[in-house]
């Protein structure tokens, strides 16, 4: 059997992605869960644990949170993610790859994963991020953020630029095609540096984080690229910002259902 640059591709891609979510791991659940299912209680750096078996369902929807995975969106939302980008590729849309709002990394690694596996040299994965967590809540400006709490959990939610870079380190992916841009998303996408978009990816939770990145970027996204919206069936806020800026533009374009939790569009 001959095996191809396609074969190879694919199999080095599917064994990325699965050493990502940590596909086959048990769920370490870590002990005194809070209101986010995310953990709270460390000892010095020790982090209380106890261990559940791996379930390939919670894994692919992204509904359990193996502890040392450098994503939480699990399988399938990562999945459909690396067939965006390579459709944009096949199809010669222009633009780079963004990522707004990206944790420990995983998915912008995945992202520049295949633009290296497909020999793309000139395109760039920006990653956008306060890397200092979420915001407190502006309710006065942003109503539907009204008792969000997420920015209580900036020990979990907040991941150094530092620590982002060297974990794309270790995968041999951190290059000049690999750009930051830390800071609020209100003081930084309006004014980042990008011209034209093919993957945008918005993972900002709040209804504040996803307008405003919807209102800095995504008229710099080309024809015939993908709008992923993350947090789209978890979040209201974050659906509701969504809904208002298709209403006030006039974005018709069919809402595409990726695992129950995160939703897709691609740009006519």
């Amino acid at each position: 059997m001959t095996v191809t640059d396609r074969d190879s591709r694919s199999a080095y891609l599917d064994l990325l992605r699965r050493d990502l979510t940590r596909y086959g791991s048990d769920e370490l659940v870590p002990v005194g869960w809070n209101w986010l299912h995310r953990p709270v209680f460390k000892i010095g750096n020790l982090m209380l644990v106890r261990r559940r078996p791996f379930d390939k369902h919670k894994r692919d929807l992204g509904l359990d949170w193996p502890v040392e995975a450098l994503t939480m969106i699990g399988m399938k939302r990562l999945t459909s993610l690396q067939e965006c980008v390579e459709t944009v590729l096949r199809d010669d849309v222009p633009g780079d790859l963004v990522e707004c709002g990206v944790w420990r990394g995983g998915a912008s690694i995945l992202m520049r994963a295949v633009l290296a596996a497909y020999g793309d040299e000139e395109r760039c994965v920006w990653l956008a991020d306060s890397f200092a967590g979420v915001p407190p809540p502006d309710a006065e400006k942003y109503r539907a953020d009204q008792g969000d709490r997420l920015h209580l959990a900036a020990p979990i939610l907040a991941v150094s630029e530092e620590e982002v870079r060297a974990n794309f380190e270790r995968y041999n992916l951190l290059d000049d095609q690999v750009r930051f841009l830390p800071g609020w998303f209100k003081d930084t996408l309006h004014k980042a540096p990008i011209e034209q978009i093919a993957v945008l990816r918005l993972d900002g939770d709040l209804y504040e984080s996803t307008i405003q990145a919807l209102d800095g970027l995504y008229a710099r996204l080309s024809p015939g690229g993908f709008c992923i919206i993350d947090d789209y069936h978890a979040i209201d806020g974050c659906r509701q910002a969504v809904t208002d800026f298709r209403a006030t533009h006039g974005i018709t374009e069919d809402i595409v259902e990726i695992d129950g939790t995160g939703v897709l569009w691609r740009k006519d």
